[in-house]
């Protein structure tokens, strides 16, 4: 009888040993371990096919190197053409949590080459203010950015240290802080000054074409403040001073304005005969094309805006005939015959309207156009 006992709580053991360590391996699977991403993992990134990307075509877009640290610990350096920080990381399968902190932010745009993304990650804490017990994810190591993060204010004169925790049921993996007042009456803070964006015209770059010239960052304030109590609850606070101690430093893009040559007749006439112009059409419809833009598939109107050999307005319309409608001579002319047939019924009579001055199909012009 005792054997038989001993032979089932035995079962009993392996049946429970079991269950942890399947336990346990489901939740390693669940948790994302980005410190065991190696070798391969980088090239089949460097090596992905670009039809894979949800977001739309690599080629489209420039290629910059980015190295990213996890935790100051290197995990990957690709090439990519994500735009931010945050399509970077997704392409680069990396698992956030909410309260993860990446630098710079995940809005930020991928501008040039020897671009650094940082990922600090979350760990469990808790402030303790008095009888005020708070608890939080977070990524930072600053007392008083914990603080604040927890909805907590720390005055001039408080103190904020990391302390033992002797309370048996929070210590677990917490990182304990605690508040002592001191009976302050102002609070200092810290504000960044976001930087401004300027752009600049440059003749030497394609037209269209943008390059990063200077970095912006955001500068840092530090703003002192009175504080106002009722019965020991911060009512108001009054601003006593305000000093900069660094200056923003403001974002310079150059943006190409080159324009591009000029084709020959034969060569204009060749995209026209590709876009669909009859030969019969072709004197009238190139004539209207070399007055309207040379021919030429980047020419802008400095001032309305008007894009390329069809002097389109918006250029985003051209699409219809298109995606490559900003480079493409051939999908730009696809796009004027169908203009000038709808709105003309013909390159002959859009040409005609071109040259007219005065009233013309009910229009009064004071200067050529169509």
């Amino acid at each position: 009888m005792r054997l038989r006992k001993n032979k089932l709580r035995l079962a009993i053991y392996l049946c429970g040993a079991a269950i942890v360590t399947l336990t346990l391996a489901i939740v390693a699977h669940k948790i994302p371990n980005t410190f065991a991403q190696n070798e391969t993992a980088i090239q089949d990134i460097e090596n992905a096919d670009p039809t894979d990307n949800p977001t739309g075509s690599y080629e489209e877009e420039p290629e910059h190197f980015v190295t990213i640290y996890d935790q100051s610990k290197k995990i990957f350096q690709i090439k990519t053409s994500a735009i931010t920080v945050r399509e970077t990381l997704e392409r680069a399968k990396v698992e956030l949590a909410d309260s993860d902190k990446v630098e710079p932010s995940l809005t930020t745009q991928i501008d040039s080459d020897d671009f650094y993304i940082n990922i600090y990650r979350s760990r469990p804490v808790l402030i303790i203010d008095g009888l005020n017990r708070k608890r939080l994810m977070t990524a930072s190591h600053d007392p008083k950015t914990i603080a604040a993060d927890a909805g907590l204010t720390v005055y001039d004169g408080d103190t904020i240290e990391e302390v033992e925790n002797t309370n048996f049921l929070e210590v677990g993996d917490l990182t304990t802080y605690k508040i002592t007042r001191n009976g302050g009456r102002t609070v200092t803070l810290e504000e960044a000054i976001p930087y401004t964006e300027s752009t600049i015209q440059d003749s030497s770059l394609a037209n269209g074409e943008k390059e990063v010239r200077t970095q912006g960052e955001d500068g840092r304030k530090v703003l002192k403040y009175r504080i106002q109590f009722v019965d020991g609850v911060e009512v108001s606070r009054e601003l006593e001073s305000e000093v900069i101690t660094k200056e923003p430093v403001e974002k310079v893009v150059a943006v190409g304005s080159k324009k591009s040559i000029a084709p020959e007749w034969s060569k204009c006439a060749e995209y026209a005969r590709a876009a669909g112009v009859s030969e019969d059409d072709l004197y009238d419809a190139l004539t209207l094309i070399y007055h309207e833009s040379g021919c030429r598939v980047d020419s802008t109107n400095a001032y309305s805006g008007a894009y390329g050999i069809p002097q389109a307005l918006p250029g985003e319309k051209m699409a219809s005939m298109g995606s490559d409608w900003k480079t493409n001579p051939v999908t730009q002319i696809k796009w004027m015959i169908d203009y000038v047939n709808r709105r003309y019924g013909g390159w002959k009579q859009a040409l005609e309207f071109w040259n007219c001055i005065g009233t013309c199909r009910g229009v009064t012009k004071n200067s050529t156009w169509y």
